[in-house]
């Protein structure tokens, strides 16, 4: 197999796996809404990175690190409810990083890359940022864990046991703001929610305990990364919109497996 492609399917597997505990939080919390705004504000660093004639990589890592702190911030305001203020930004950055970057760039720039991704670009530097980054996100999660369930459960009683909701989902959403900024060069900004949100749903049916759920969301994120991957490769298309397809379809599959089976023990 080409270096190239051994890249692009290390860097996959990396992230499905580091996805899992990320994307089950997201889903139990609803904050998939939270993740898209991080990442539509992410074009405005590639902008940043263009203007500066540098790597992108760090000033989206930047951009998506303000985002999270602008989003904790703005939360704490009473004018509007959260999802008021995430639409605001949602859109709002997106249309000036599209704008942003075309301006600086010009008409020669390949958007669509940033949009959605360019698996089989993906560098030995890509590489690192991946599995490092994945290696602080996974043991930041390890340690954040046990409060960041409490607080799904009952918020009123984890803070009362002495759980910081502020300070937990603080770190939870710093966490998720450097996971999409390393995911948006493979699946891109338009997608990168998907791989945290989709792997999971298609767990949930057949978990019984959170940590089951981590367990079989990361296994659905890694048979969607081989399917996808085959499904790229065989037909010339971008690897990481099938590898979303192939995600969304086990979705649908196990859905449709779990109402089957609610509906025999009913």
């Amino acid at each position: 197999m080409e270096p190239f492609l051994l890249r692009a399917l290390a860097a996959a597997v990396g992230l499905a796996i580091v996805a899992a505990p990320l994307g089950c939080i997201v889903v139990w919390s609803r904050m998939a809404y939270f993740g898209e705004t991080i990442a539509q504000a992410c074009l405005i660093g590639v902008a940043l990175g263009l203007a500066l004639e540098i790597e992108p990589t760090s000033t989206v890592f930047a951009v998506a690190i303000a985002a999270a702190v602008a989003i904790l911030a703005l939360g704490r305001q009473s004018f509007l409810p959260l999802d008021s203020i995430l639409g605001l930004m949602h859109h709002g950055t997106l249309s000036a990083g599209v704008l942003a970057t075309v301006a600086i760039a010009g008409p020669s720039l390949d958007l669509m890359s940033y949009l959605f991704g360019d698996l089989y670009a993906v560098s030995k530097t890509d590489l690192i940022v991946i599995y490092a980054g994945g290696a602080v996100v996974t043991f930041a999660m390890w340690w954040l864990w046990q409060p960041l369930l409490r607080l799904v459960v009952h918020e009123q009683l984890a803070e009362a046991e002495g759980v910081s909701p502020v300070f937990v989902r603080t770190c939870f959403t710093l966490l998720l703001a450097v996971f999409v900024a390393a995911a948006i060069k493979i699946v891109g900004i338009l997608l990168v929610v998907a791989f945290l949100v989709v792997p999971a749903i298609a767990a949930r049916p057949f978990a019984a305990t959170p940590e089951r759920m981590v367990l079989l969301t990361a296994v659905s994120g890694l048979i969607a990364v081989g399917l996808g991957f085959g499904l790229s490769l065989q037909f010339d298309t971008a690897g990481g919109p099938a590898i979303v397809l192939m995600m969304a379809l086990l979705a649908v599959v196990s859905l449709v497996i779990g109402q089957v089976r609610q509906r025999r023990r009913a």
